[in-house]
């Protein structure tokens, strides 16, 4: 049975989380002269788990437990929905524990793991460095939002005509630090998908999401291309290669410039409200420390059996949903969201979601009836999979929701019969308390 934590006990377990939980994981790496070897980063550290992740497995109120069972009617077999209140008790709940294809509502998982191992206050960066040898070297971190502007900033730069000690005429050496193309997509990410622009390559330089209108299927020869014709323009010539990201720098190499993405907020909206996949892919990767994919699986597991969450039959393939191989259950992402709910940085977690009927892609959900603006939350759709999960405002407080259809024939009527019902959920806290 969950108990609740006094004020000071909250306080303690802030501060603990504060100073525990937002250092950031330093990823190592060696290479040899004909292949990169990437080092696999430490284990996360143990974690104190605050307040109550873990649902009680015992519905608490039948009433509601009724109405969620005639929303579904007989389509329950291809349902799975958890309702919960602040302090953990199950209100309802239809095969909460059964593992089902998330889709888009994975990005809950990605976002919460990097706001809370990152901070409000990350940034992601691209940088010029300068080697004692001359050579320029540009690195990056996967900014969403890196465009021709800084890639201008950076051709100027390397020509020398933006302060360097380049100048001059003749040829400018430049290296891209890059993924290998067999870390660019996500396994269980099919070919059609990666054509298109929610499927673009997940790179580290990153020029407009590596998408244009339809995905950019080799990034570092667009930006080769890119940066070859800027540095011409001031009247250089370039000769650009790409090595292993990670690549050590010599001794007394300078860095010339950083160019920061924007804030974390934007980007934990891109990936909440707007359900960008590159932003939840590069936040994973960012947020467990590593851009090796079976060990970013590894640690966000880690990661979720440490905060204490219920992760049996839990699957992780990427961090945007839109791999098929993915499975995690309404219990989780009920219990997830009660997690962040007592987060230090909870009003960040919560303002990165959409909103029924007014932000993102719950812009047109619910629109003119008494769920307008009620529901922040996160949707997903792929074929076949409809989910949504958030946090419900009701006049007796939040109510925290998470609804998952592998096969329903109407699933958005579904969600809303159960969201209404869920606002008249008050009446389950005099059974419960």
């Amino acid at each position: 049975m969950f108990k609740l934590l006094t004020p000071d006990m909250f306080n303690l377990a802030k501060a603990l989380w504060a100073t525990g939980l937002l250092a950031s994981c330093n990823l190592g790496a060696q290479f040899s002269s004909v292949r990169a070897q990437q080092l696999e980063p430490p284990p996360l550290p143990l974690l104190s788990p605050m307040g109550l992740p873990m649902l009680q497995a015992q519905v608490m109120c039948p009433q509601l437990q009724r109405g969620v069972q005639q929303a579904v009617g007989a389509e329950a077999a291809v349902w799975s929905i958890s309702v919960a209140d602040p302090s953990g008790r199950l209100l309802a709940d239809i095969n909460g524990d059964r593992p089902r294809i998330p889709a888009s509502n994975q990005k809950l998982l990605s976002t919460a793991i990097a706001l809370d191992r990152l901070g409000p206050d990350h940034r992601l960066n691209t940088e010029l460095w300068q080697l004692p040898d001359g050579t320029f070297r540009l690195s990056g971190s996967g900014d969403p939002s890196l465009g021709f502007l800084q890639l201008k900033r950076f051709a100027k730069l390397a020509s020398g005509s933006g302060g360097s000690s380049n100048s001059g005429s003749g040829l400018v050496r430049l290296q891209l630090e890059e993924e290998p193309v067999s870390r660019w997509w996500p396994q269980g990410w099919s070919l059609a998908d990666r054509n298109y622009d929610y499927g673009a390559p997940i790179t580290r330089l990153a020029l407009t999401s590596n998408a244009v209108d339809m995905s950019v299927q080799n990034p570092p020869a667009r930006m080769e291309r890119l940066l070859s014709q800027e540095i011409g323009r001031n009247g250089r010539t370039a000769m650009i290669s790409s090595i292993p990201a990670g690549s050590t720098k010599p001794a007394d190499s300078i860095l010339l410039l950083s160019e920061s993405s924007k804030s974390m907020h934007h980007l934990l909206s891109l990936a909440n409200s707007e359900s960008h996949n590159f932003t939840a892919e590069v936040l994973l990767r960012e947020g467990t420390g590593s851009w090796n994919l079976p060990i970013t699986q590894r640690r966000t597991l880690e990661w979720l059996q440490q905060q204490g969450l219920p992760i049996q039959g839990v699957a992780i393939q990427d961090g945007s949903g839109l791999d098929r191989g993915n499975r995690v259950t309404s219990r989780l992402l009920t219990a997830l969201l009660l997690r962040m709910a007592q987060h230090p940085y909870a009003k960040n977690y919560l303002a990165s979601m959409a909103v029924s009927g007014q932000k993102g892609t719950l812009a047109s959900y619910f629109r003119g009836t008494e769920l307008e603006g009620r529901f922040s939350g996160k949707t997903g759709t792929i074929s076949g999979v409809k989910a949504i999960s958030g946090v419900l405002s009701t006049a007796d407080g939040p109510v925290y929701v998470s609804m998952i259809s592998n096969g329903s024939a109407a699933p958005v009527a579904v969600m809303g019969r159960v969201l209404k019902l869920g606002m008249g959920a008050g009446h389950c806290r005099q059974l419960v308390f």
